[in-house]
C-alpha cells in the first residue's frame, strides 16, 4: 500500500473503497498513522484546490467529505493511540439553534480532521448552553456556528453573549458562515471571523492560529 494511493482515493471520492485501503495501510509494518493521515489530507488539499478552481462542485465537496469520514473511523483510534495526537487545537462545530441544515458543518468537520484539529460536532439546532458546556468541557479553542436561514443568525449573538456571561469569550474564538452573513452582519453579532465556505474556513482557521 503507498501513500499516493488513498490519496488518490480522496481525490476520486472512492466512499466505497477508502476504509478497507486505510485499513491496509495500517496493517503495513511500520506505518505511521500520522503519515497516513497527512496522505489523506494531501487528497482534501486538491479536493479544496479543484472546488475553488470550480473544477468540482458542492456534490463533490461533500462525497469527499464522506469518503473522510471514513477514512478516520479506521484511522481515529490509532491517531489516539499516539503521543502526537495530544494538545491539538480544539474546535466546537455546530448549526445554531432553529437551524436543521448540516452540509456545510459536516464539509467544514471533515476538512478540519483532515488538517489535524481535534472536532466536537454538536450537531444541528445547538443552543447556547450546549455549546457553554461543551467549551467548558473541553477548553476548546474555537467556535464554529453555521446559520443557512435569515431567521437564525441572531442566534450567533445568543451564543456570544453566553460566551462573555460564562466568562471565556476571550479565551475562545467564535467563526461563523452561511449564506444570510457576511463579515460586517458577522462582527454586528459578535463573532470575531466569516467564512463563505467551508474551504475557506479552513483557511481562516490554520491563518489565526499560525498552521
Amino acid at each position: 500500500m503507498d501513500f499516493e494511493k488513498l490519496t488518490e482515493l480522496i481525490i476520486e471520492l472512492e466512499v466505497d473503497d477508502i476504509e478497507a485501503a486505510v485499513k491496509e495501510a495500517l496493517e503495513a509494518d511500520g506505518k505511521d498513522p500520522f503519515d497516513i493521515m497527512n496522505a489523506l489530507t494531501k487528497g482534501m488539499d486538491e479536493v479544496g484546490r479543484r472546488y475553488e478552481e470550480k473544477e468540482y462542485y458542492l456534490t463533490e465537496l461533500v462525497l469527499a467529505g464522506e469518503t473522510m469520514k471514513e477514512a478516520f473511523k479506521v484511522l481515529q483510534p490509532a491517531l489516539a493511540a499516539s503521543d502526537q495526537s495530544q494538545d491539538k487545537i480544539k474546535i466546537i462545530i455546530g448549526t445554531v439553534k432553529g437551524d436543521n441544515h448540516d452540509i456545510g458543518k459536516n464539509i467544514l468537520g471533515s476538512l478540519l480532521l483532515s488538517n489535524g484539529f481535534e472536532i466536537y460536532d454538536l450537531g444541528m439546532d445547538v443552543d447556547e448552553n450546549a455549546i457553554i458546556d461543551k467549551v467548558k468541557e473541553t477548553g476548546a479553542n474555537i467556535v464554529a456556528l453555521s446559520s443557512l436561514l435569515t431567521m437564525t443568525v441572531e442566534q450567533i449573538k445568543v451564543v456570544h453573549e453566553a460566551l462573555i456571561a460564562a466568562g471565556l469569550r476571550d479565551s475562545v474564538k467564535l467563526i461563523v458562515g452561511g449564506a444570510p452573513l457576511n463579515m460586517e452582519l458577522a462582527k454586528k453579532l459578535g463573532a470575531d471571523l466569516f467564512a463563505d465556505d467551508a474551504v475557506s474556513g479552513v483557511k481562516i482557521i490554520k491563518k489565526a492560529f499560525g498552521k
